[in-house]
């Protein structure tokens, strides 16, 4: 009996020395891991005194600038005159003496019909007045005659006056033989066809030795006069009121640019505005007229029209980029002198290009950024740096 109370003792006193190691390596490991979570004193000390990382950003002054106010629609290319070459009389096309694509001038002969029925019929005519010419000298002898023995009571009244509508019906004649010869004439002229402008001659449609006719709906071909050279565009109705103000100040520039709307292609102005607005599509149609000297613009190709509205003086712009949309409305991250950022709410006006004025929240030269804005926020510190990324010198901090 006393060996068994010895050994329970001795069980008893062993666990209880296991239990008391348990618990104070359970203590130690949470103190271990609540420092390491904290970081302890020390650290947190340390993290107090370093700074946070700046926020690399790209900037632009707001500047005082003249800002030209322009309006663009899309356009066509229309040749100032377009003549369709037809022929006016009936023939054989005898010969074409223009090239397809050549410039030509006014007057130029582009194709020739036979002519010989023609010339015919006009040295019919000629010999059909003569012809007449020489009855009415006859018939003005006899009433001559006929007056003198009307005198001397040997003729009558009645003869007397028959023979004065002779003369009257051979007058009528020789008339009607002068226009007959006009006529000739005209339709002789018309074998030579001619062209009616200057331009640019078209893709020959009739060949030489075909019959053609004066009803006839094809072309022989087609000539357009490229120089100068006109613009058909079109803008939205609310802009109507700002362009005829405009066109009363005096007169409008307008810029053709590719469909890209990034090579000048002409320099003009403008010449009409449409004197009705299409209800359909809320837009008006306007027309300008270029030199087109170097023949830039060509018929029927689509162009970007630029109308310069106004020019606007002295106004605050900064790069479009910088403006911002937030809840509150439109705002501009603005760097202060310690490079820090704040975000100034700002009211702008008309965009153009890539510039934006700005008619109230910022002055000149304030440095607004253009690049970076989604990591800043309220008194963020930055850095400046250019648009490849490396860091101005004085503007890091």
């Amino acid at each position: 009996m006393p060996l068994d109370t010895n050994a329970s003792d001795a069980g008893r006193r062993r666990r209880r020395i296991v239990l008391i190691v348990v618990c104070c390596a359970i203590v130690a490991a949470v103190g271990v891991g609540y420092r390491a979570w904290s970081g302890g004193p020390d650290t947190a000390q340390a993290a107090r005194k370093s700074p946070r990382q700046a926020v690399p950003v790209s900037v632009s002054a707001a500047t005082l600038q003249d800002v030209p106010i322009y309006l663009t629609g899309l356009g066509t290319v229309q040749a100032l005159y377009t003549v369709a070459i037809h022929a006016q009389v009936d023939g054989k096309l005898q010969d074409v003496f223009f090239k397809e694509g050549q410039r030509v001038n006014k007057g130029d002969v582009l194709a020739k019909i036979d002519p010989r029925l023609y010339q015919a019929a006009l040295d019919q005519a000629k010999a059909r007045k003569a012809m007449d010419e020489a009855t009415l000298v006859a018939a003005e002898k006899d009433l001559e005659r006929f007056r003198t023995l009307v005198r001397k009571n040997a003729e009558t009244q009645q003869n007397l006056d028959l023979q004065q509508s002779k003369v009257d019906q051979t007058k009528a004649s020789i008339a009607a033989d002068r226009a007959a010869i006009e006529t000739a004439q005209t339709n002789l002229d018309y074998t030579n066809i001619v062209a009616s402008t200057a331009g640019r001659m078209g893709v020959r449609m009739v060949d030489p030795g075909n019959i053609v006719h004066a009803n006839d709906s094809g072309a022989i071909a087609v000539l357009t006069q490229t120089q100068p050279a006109a613009v058909l565009f079109t803008l939205p109705a609310q802009t109507l009121d700002d362009v005829r103000a405009s066109t009363a100040r005096g007169t409008v520039d307008v810029a053709a640019f590719d469909r890209d709307n990034v090579r000048l292609l002409s320099e003009g102005q403008l010449s009409t505005i449409d004197n009705l607005i299409d209800q359909t599509t809320a837009s008006y149609r306007l027309k300008a007229t270029f030199a087109n000297n170097d023949e830039k613009l060509w018929p029927g190709e689509f162009v970007n029209a630029r109308l310069l509205l106004e020019i606007r003086k002295n106004v605050v712009v900064i790069p479009s980029l910088a403006v911002q949309r937030g809840p509150n409305g439109l705002f501009a991250w603005v760097v202060k002198t310690d490079n820090t950022v704040e975000a100034l709410p700002i009211k702008t006006g008309t965009t153009t290009g890539n510039r934006t004025i700005v008619i109230s929240g910022l002055q000149v030269g304030q440095r607004v950024v253009t690049d970076g804005q989604y990591k800043l926020q309220k008194g963020a510190s930055v850095v400046v740096v250019d648009p490849r990324g490396t860091a101005k010198q004085g503007d890091q901090t």
